[in-house]
């Protein structure tokens, strides 16, 4: 908690630390694509990325919710200068991508290699791209707030293992 109350509410993560983010979820992503046997932790790097853009969307302030579904599909975050930015699965591949990890999560568990299909590596693709935009746009101490909003979401799914709701796989404890 302290570490999210001294980061900078009006500035974004600093520039070192948003590239060596970014860097390691292009460098998982291009492991998941060509690496003969892709490593658990690219598996997870990918995973977190997708959970915090997954975050940011349905747990801001003013959700915005689709009419024909009711599902949230953006919600407003308070941006560097105070006004609020709206996060959005821009591509509305978001779900697409989380599907695409646990498909991957279930070949590794059927002894196959962590793998993303193509559709996959697109909704996966977009996701990250989503993320980058939002990393660079909210302050340090939103995406500090955002890592722990995650945490806490993860860990509330985690608890209901037994038993876990249809469409819902947990990879790994």
């Amino acid at each position: 908690m302290m570490h999210e109350l001294m980061a900078s509410d009006t500035q974004p993560m600093p520039e070192h630390v948003r590239r060596h983010q970014l860097s390691r979820m292009a460098v998982a992503l291009n492991e998941m694509m060509t690496a003969p046997k892709p490593s658990n932790d690219a598996w997870r790097i990918l995973s977190d990325a997708i959970n915090l853009l997954e975050t940011l969307v349905q747990c801001g302030e003013a959700p915005v919710k689709d009419a024909a579904t009711g599902k949230v599909v953006a919600s407003h975050w308070r941006g560097c200068d105070g006004s609020p930015i709206e996060v959005a699965d821009t591509s509305g591949l978001l779900a697409d991508a989380i599907a695409a990890m646990a498909k991957a999560g279930e070949r590794a568990l059927d002894g196959l290699p962590l793998r993303l299909d193509g559709s996959g590596i697109a909704a996966v693709r977009a996701v990250l791209e989503d993320y980058q935009s939002t990393l660079e746009a909210l302050p340090a101490r939103t995406m500090i707030r955002c890592h722990r909003a995650t945490e806490k979401r993860i860990r509330a799914i985690y608890n209901l293992i037994d038993p876990l709701p249809d469409g819902v796989h947990v990879m790994a404890i």
